[in-house]
């Protein structure tokens, strides 16, 4: 009884509990007095699981009383440590859990009764879990050795030969073990000395290990559980296996290692295994725990663990009901930290300020004069109450919680259990302390930066999922907090090209918090989220961007504003993130390009280009920035989306005015030129019609014309005319099509030429002249409405102006064009039916019948009124109706339908591939969509496109009905 004769344990909560246990107790023949009998009246009125556990483990407490706490926890080691010597797995593990309920019941005695310290407290269950590592570790080792027919089989050897150790991390590397807490291992191995394999693997077989070692500490049995192990803290816990090499780690750390993760090793030690292996290799990391010289940055994020948690929990105010004394504010890892960043910044220099336990490290402090006494003594005092009282709620019901409850009851069952008369007197101490620590850790960090989001926690330091954060981020829209969560993790750890280097970590970490929060302000923050997740995964590098980012808030708002509402450009702008050098330039957002402007720029670049293939690689850099470029200020509402096809038509002009002379140069190296030749690009489709998107094909013919004697180039390896053109064209469709390392630039359609696919790819003047005057069928004179000479020698391109007007002009039988557009249009329908009213091209009343009665209408009247003629649809539309050929009633209708069908066309084509689902578009999308058309919402956009299609289904069979 010598022990427990000091004893002072608080007042039972639950006297009558209490009582049913002695009853219980005595029925088994332990009735105590006096000292114990006070102490245990405390346990049981107190813990339901103390009382449990007495009652299982009742042999004990007679030795317990007599011997004292020391001898009985020395005696559960040493039956944690026989688990070595098991003769079978489930004895093993019974040995294990027995030895776990009688330190845990010896232990808690002493704590309650007041004879053991806290640093004894935690001692003990830091030692305690000790064996029970080096038990189950000894098991194990044992049984490969065995299996592997070694001739040494004694655990105890193997485990301190064989290459592996268990490191102790957290505060169980300080000795300083919670009551209900998981132990924090990691396991590394040396594969040089490590002698187990696994299909010829070391990993493999150090990571059956692992597990059979977690296995013995945490299934639960009949006999309950010995200790849960967490074993996040290894490098890159989500992406690595549960052992790891020391190579594999030290390079690890010395190239991605993070701030937190210094922080988490300033406690580790050695626990297990080979102790020459932990030595060495915790020797090894010591200069990227401790490095003498830190630039701003790193202190900033080392300053940002802090930062990131400073809403504590979910708690922004001090509280007692439900307050995490943990994490929330003036809590237990306030002062963790407070010790943690000052050791991280000044340990390199300090070597006195290495100490892993937080009082020793306090002290640390103190003596070198970086903390007062008064900041000491308080902290010290603080974190002794606090774990104390962390150790009181675990004790309860023998849970990892940290938190005060929330009733009435709860707070006056651990006010009684701290040994307070009332749960106010109770509480205000608790306010007190956290106070006081919230104070001195407040001006500690007062002059950094907030890091948290205005709702709450942004921490996505460390393993452990923080509520706080998950919570701060469902406040803030996210639907998917935990993939979120688990996403910002990743970056962290530098699993993505953009954040292996520290600096660009560095910089997330600064920079998270008004990422979010402009994700969060578009209409659909968690796809957002995904498209920007990708667009930074396919990144290089990440610094330069971030650094943007952190100088310019408004380009994060504009990339979260993309990637909110036009995933398709999105994509593509992760797949070329050097597209975003162009939002750099001032002008980018402010005006579309003219004509010259592209041609001037395209120009200097082609000139920079050096040779060929640069100049194929510049021309793609050039045209993806500008229909970026295009689709961004559409997005933005700098442009209308009606400037979106003529805007993209110059684009692809200036390429191709730009393109053919570098490839017409290319060829004349070898074969040289044709003498008074001429060469044209003839466009046709949506780029003669300046229709085009951000996704459309370049439908081209290309036309040429020599003087009749000349027969060949004068090069030096000369080529016939007809060969040397055709050659020129197909290697001019090539600097078009062919990705590069600069990636692709447009698609070509050559269909539309003379006799189609089965024609030459360029067909000489006369040829054009001749087949449109005597051959073309009724579809190529309909597609001839929106031809556009684009590029051509002067003389050249008059002519070719002149054989289209001349073909479109001649008199021509209505009836059997009205008859051959109406087949035409039924075989176009069968092929291509439209899947829904979004598939703006082909759906009944889309943009394909706005086009067919535009031409068919231009091939009947043109003869009589040329004036009516326009390569553009609207236009063509207009002068239609100004000829006469169009009631302006029905021009209206096709107008505005044209006008909104290809305003929605140019939005999807930026922001989506495929048919629009109405039911699967984003907010964003849709608001972008209802913007375009200029309605009120999206419910007002369906009613109107579904009547601008009807109008113009009735026009169309009006007009191939031959009604017109």
């Amino acid at each position: 009884m010598t022990a427990f004769a000091s004893a002072s344990p608080p007042s039972p909560f639950d006297p009558a509990r209490a009582q049913r246990t002695f009853d219980s107790l005595a029925a088994e023949g332990y009735v105590p007095g006096g000292g114990a009998r006070a102490v245990l009246a405390a346990a049981f009125g107190n813990s339901p699981f103390l009382a449990r556990l007495a009652l299982r483990e009742h042999a004990l407490l007679p030795r317990l009383f007599a011997d004292g706490p020391d001898t009985t926890v020395s005696d559960a080691e040493a039956l944690a440590l026989s688990a070595a010597q098991a003769g079978s797995q489930a004895d093993a593990m019974a040995r294990l859990r027995v030895a776990r309920r009688r330190a845990a019941l010896a232990v808690a005695l002493a704590d309650i009764a007041g004879i053991w310290p806290l640093e004894v407290v935690t001692r003990a269950l830091s030692g305690f879990a000790d064996a029970c590592v080096r038990g189950a570790l000894r098991f194990v080792l044992a049984e490969a050795a065995a299996t592997a027919e070694m001739s040494e089989r004694d655990g105890a050897v193997l485990e301190a030969s064989t290459g592996l150790t268990v490191l102790a991390m957290g505060k169980y590397g300080a000795f300083e073990l919670n009551y209900s807490s998981d132990i924090d291992l990691v396991v590394f191995y040396d594969p040089r000395k490590f002698p187990f394999r696994k299909r010829d693997d070391p990993r493999g077989a150090a990571v059956d290990l692992v597990r059979g070692v977690v296995k013995l500490l945490t299934d639960i049995t009949a006999d309950g559980y010995a200790f849960r192990v967490d074993l996040r803290l290894r490098p890159d816990a989500g992406a690595t296996q549960v052992a790891i090499s020391t190579d594999a780690a030290e390079s690890y750390y010395e190239g991605m290692g993070q701030n937190w993760e210094r922080a988490a090793y300033i406690k580790a030690r050695a626990c297990a295994g080979d102790p020459e292996t932990g030595v060495r290799f915790l020797k090894s990391i010591e200069p990227f725990i401790w490095r003498r010289n830190l630039d701003y940055a790193a202190i900033e994020d080392i300053h940002s663990i802090k930062r990131q948690i400073h809403a504590h929990g979910g708690h922004r105010e001090i509280a007692v009901a439900g307050h995490n004394i943990k994490l929330g504010l003036g809590g237990i890892r306030e002062i963790e930290f407070f010790v943690q960043t000052q050791q991280l910044i000044l340990g390199g220099r300090m070597p006195e300020l290495r100490q892993n336990a937080t009082v020793a490290a306090l002290e640390a402090l103190r003596e070198r004069g970086l903390v007062t006494n008064e900041t000491t003594t308080d902290l010290k005092n603080a974190y002794r109450y606090l774990r104390t009282l962390e150790h009181r709620l675990q004790m309860i019901e023998d849970q990892q919680t940290h938190s005060i409850p929330k009733s009435e009851e709860g707070i006056a069952h651990v006010a009684c259990f701290m040994g307070y008369r009332d749960a106010k007197t109770f509480g205000d101490a608790l306010v007190a302390q956290l106070e006081t620590v919230q104070g001195h850790y407040a001006r500690l960090f007062e002059r950094e930066q907030e890091l948290a989001a205005p709702e709450g926690n942004l921490v996505f330091t460390g393993v452990e999922e923080d509520p706080g954060t998950l919570g701060t981020l469902e406040a803030m829209g996210f639907r998917d907090a935990a993939h979120v969560s688990a996403a910002i993790r990743g970056w962290h750890h530098g699993r993505i090209r953009a954040t292996r280097s520290a600096r660009a970590r560095e910089l997330l970490t600064k920079l998270v918090p008004s990422l979010l929060a402009a994700l969060a302000a578009t209409a659909d923050p968690d796809a957002a989220f995904a498209q920007f997740d990708r667009f930074l995964t396919n990144l290089p590098a990440g610094v330069q961007l971030f650094s943007q980012f952190l100088a310019r808030p408004d380009f994060l708002r504009l990339i979260a504003t993309i990637v909110g509402s036009a995933p398709r450009l999105a994509q593509h702008l992760s797949r070329a993130p050097a597209t975003l050098d162009a939002l750099i330039d001032s002008d980018f957002l402010h005006a579309l390009p003219t004509r010259a402007a592209l041609d001037s720029q395209l120009r200097e670049q082609l000139r920079r280009a050096g040779d060929y293939e640069g100049a194929l690689d510049a021309a793609r850099r050039f045209a993806r920035e500008q229909i970026f470029r295009v689709g961004v200020q559409i997005i933005e509402g700098v442009a209308k989306a009606n400037q979106a096809g003529p805007a993209l038509a110059a684009i692809a002009e200036s390429v191709i005015a730009g393109l053919l002379p570098e490839v017409e140069g290319e060829l004349a190296e070898a074969h040289g030129r044709v003498p008074g030749g001429a060469f044209a690009v003839v466009a046709m489709g949506k780029l003669g019609g300046r229709e085009m998107t951000a996704g459309s094909d370049l439908d081209l013919i290309f036309v040429y014309d020599a003087p009749p004697e000349v027969e060949n180039s004068d090069g030096a390896k000369p080529l016939p005319v007809i060969v040397y053109y055709a050659r020129l064209a197909q290697r001019f469709i090539s600097a078009l099509t062919t990705p590069t390392a600069a990636g692709t630039l447009y698609e070509v359609d050559m269909r539309l030429r003379p006799t189609g696919n089965k024609g030459p790819v360029a067909v000489s003047l006369r040829s054009f002249q001749r087949y449109h005057a005597e051959e073309s069928w009724t579809w190529e004179r309909m597609a001839l409405t929106r031809a556009r000479v684009v590029v051509a020698p002067e003389p050249l391109g008059r002519e070719i102006e002149a054989a289209i007007r001349q073909t479109l002009t001649t008199a021509a039988d209505c009836e059997k064009i009205v008859a051959d557009a109406r087949e035409m249009r039924e075989k176009l329908a069968q092929q291509f039916p439209g899947s829904n009213r979004w598939d703006l091209k082909f759906a009944p009343g889309g943009l394909v019948d706005i086009e067919f009665v535009a031409q068919t209408l231009q091939l009947c009247t043109a003869s009589g009124h040329p004036g009516g003629l326009d390569s553009n649809t609207i236009e063509a539309l207009r002068k239609l109706e100004a000829a006469g050929a169009l009631s302006p009633a029905d021009a209206r209708t096709l107008i505005d339908a044209a006008a909104l069908e290809h305003a929605l066309t140019q939005v999807l084509r930026i922001a989506v591939e495929g048919t629009l689902d109405p039911q699967a578009a984003t907010h964003g999308l849709r608001a972008l969509l209802v913007r375009a058309a200029g309605v009120a919402d999206f419910d007002a956009l369906e009613a109107r496109l579904a009547a601008a299609q009807k109008g113009v289904r009735a026009i169309l069979s009006a007009t191939l009905d031959g009604r017109r």
